[in-house]
């Protein structure tokens, strides 16, 4: 419902801009956003100040004279240090609970159109994903599913390095060391590190990587089974990590596609053709301003950012938009890549990057086998959750415990690398992580839980037979009036593919929903009082339920 007010102010602004004869062309937002005075702000005059030479209160005032509200959302405004104040009515708030009701699992859904695929993860498969991918991955498949629930067509590309030098270095260490029986990812894993030690003990080994590398860049049939059958034993790992997290891919698009069809040529010619491309030393340059990029290496190999160029041709051929997820050390290379798209006519993708995951002692290296697995910290996660479940319910069924547990340690873990703003780097902390008590994921799903357990102790009239205009307290008021901002939440994201917003929002909405329960008595309230706070639970639970859902985490009935 919010949404719907913001669209009806900005109507009504930009009317009374238009008799002021000012353009609202340059001021798309009209300045509206929420405010602790009020339930929603616009600071409009603020940006003419300038343009029409007289103070804001003054241009609020003048505003405030031309503007015409007929929305029937909208009860009432002032002006206010310069500020136009908005105030929600009583009929928005009735019309919020029908509309939940409503749409209930569609809740959130605001009409977007287009197909968009989304490339997140993406890890090389030389071991299992550790904490620093498990952010790549929360964030890339929440962001997929608040986009499907705002109505885009999304389809998830893992895009698989099967060419880059991990892979043959992976491919050397099996040849001299074999697999233990471990998960395949961790197998690999071991490999590369020993395989590592082993070459920087000996740098003549590092010939035989380089033959494997331009061996399956060739194509040799020998190596080339070598190599797949390594990155498949990873990738099933990986796939089963993934599935543990709730995530999900549509497409695994493998790098060597993209050179054994020859699209990588292709794109050697077209940037010959429409950029100063030169050969240094036998090796093929690409001049990007005052940068060189390298495209193929003296041996004839072709690089990274080059086969990345192919892909990203294959992916906008096929969307109307395409999103990167990547870590910040990705900036400079998708920067260039974004650049050398341009020359080529092709809209570069947006790049949604996010700062790492750290330990405490020190930075993640896959290479040095120095990083705390996805799997290790799922594993923990769920162990203390079914000790907290255990002690809170020690007579439920051992199968119910069990599952509970894998729901509250799955969210826990997707709630807590989604919850900080991307671009702020995280400490991954055992302490933290494991702390249930705090208001992370376990906290909004033991809210869902709480309202779904009042709903089974009730039987519920039809909405539109109850007298919501009861529900006049603060608790409740204010509550309603958050309920209503999904959807505005969901278009805040697709803007911004900012996903911490809807983690923040979901705990907000808990926090809001114990202080009604505290506060209120729903079941034994007076009848009519009694059936409108219901409705109002039952609002809660839909709400709670989608956005943790859009999170990838599971809302359980009972806990």
């Amino acid at each position: 419902m919010f949404e719907k007010v913001v669209e009806d102010l900005k109507k009504s602004l930009r009317d009374a801009l238009e008799k002021l004869g000012v353009s609202a062309d340059e001021y798309p937002t009209l300045g509206i956003e929420e405010s602790k005075y009020c339930d929603l702000a616009s600071s409009i005059s603020f940006k003419l100040v300038k343009s029409l030479k007289m103070p804001p209160q003054k241009i609020a005032e003048e505003i405030a004279d031309n503007l015409e509200i007929s929305s029937p959302l909208i009860s009432s405004f002032e002006v206010k240090s310069g500020y136009l104040n908005f105030f929600l009515s009583d009929f928005c708030l009735q019309e919020t609970l029908r509309r939940i009701e409503r749409e209930n699992e569609n809740y959130g859904f605001i009409g977007k159109k287009g197909k968009i695929i989304l490339e997140h993860t993406s890890a090389n498969p030389n071991g299992p994903l550790h904490i620093g991918h498990a952010r790549n991955s929360a964030i890339g498949d929440s962001l997929r599913r608040i986009l499907q629930k705002a109505g885009y067509d999304v389809e998830t590309h893992y895009y698989v390095n099967d060419m880059g030098r991990q892979m043959a270095i992976v491919t050397f260490g099996l040849r001299r060391f074999g697999l233990r029986d471990l998960k395949g990812d961790h197998a690999i894993g071991e490999i590369y590190v020993r395989a590592n030690s082993e070459i920087e003990k000996d740098e003549k080994l590092a010939e035989e990587v380089d033959e494997i590398l331009r061996k399956y860049e060739e194509g040799d049939p020998e190596v080339s089974e070598e190599l797949k059958r390594a990155v498949e034993i990873a990738l099933e790992g990986i796939k089963e990590t993934l599935r543990e997290m709730n995530v999900h891919h549509d497409v695994f698009v493998w790098e060597s596609e993209f050179v054994r069809r020859g699209d990588v040529q292709r794109v050697l010619e077209e940037l010959r053709k429409k950029a100063e491309v030169v050969e240094e030393e036998g090796a093929l340059i690409l001049k990007l301003g005052d940068e060189k990029v390298v495209l193929r290496r003296s041996d004839g190999t072709s690089l990274y950012i080059t086969r990345d160029i192919a892909y990203h041709l294959f992916k906008a051929s096929r969307s109307d938009l395409c999103i990167d997820v990547l870590g910040a050390d990705h900036k400079l290379i998708s920067s260039q890549l974004s650049r050398i798209l341009e020359i080529l006519g092709v809209k570069p993708p947006k790049v949604v990057t996010f700062e790492f995951v750290s330990l405490p002692e020190s930075s993640m290296s896959t290479r040095r086998g120095l990083f705390v697995s996805a799997d290790e910290v799922l594993e923990k996660l769920v162990e203390k959750a079914y000790e907290e479940v255990h002690r809170r319910k020690p007579e439920a069924p051992e199968e119910f415990k069990r599952e509970v547990s894998r729901k509250v340690g799955v969210g826990a873990l997707r709630y807590d690398l989604v919850k900080v703003m991307r671009d702020k780097p995280m400490v991954f902390s055992w302490e933290e992580a494991l702390d249930f008590e705090k208001q992370g994921a376990p906290y909004i799903q033991y809210s869902h839980a709480r309202a779904s357990s009042i709903l089974r102790k009730s039987e519920i009239r039809d909405i539109n037979e109850v007298d919501l205009s009861l529900l006049k307290e603060p608790q409740e008021v204010s509550l309603i009036k958050a309920l209503g901002k999904l959807p505005w939440i969901v278009e805040q994201i697709c803007e911004s593919l900012n996903p911490h917003l809807l983690a923040s929002y979901s705990r907000d909405i808990a926090d809001l929903f114990n202080d009604f329960y505290r506060d209120l008595p729903v079941l034994k309230a007076e009848r009519e009082v009694s059936e409108a706070r219901l409705h109002l639970v039952l609002c809660t639970k839909i709400v709670l339920k989608n956005s943790l859902e859009m999170l990838g985490i599971e809302a359980p009935e009972e806990m």
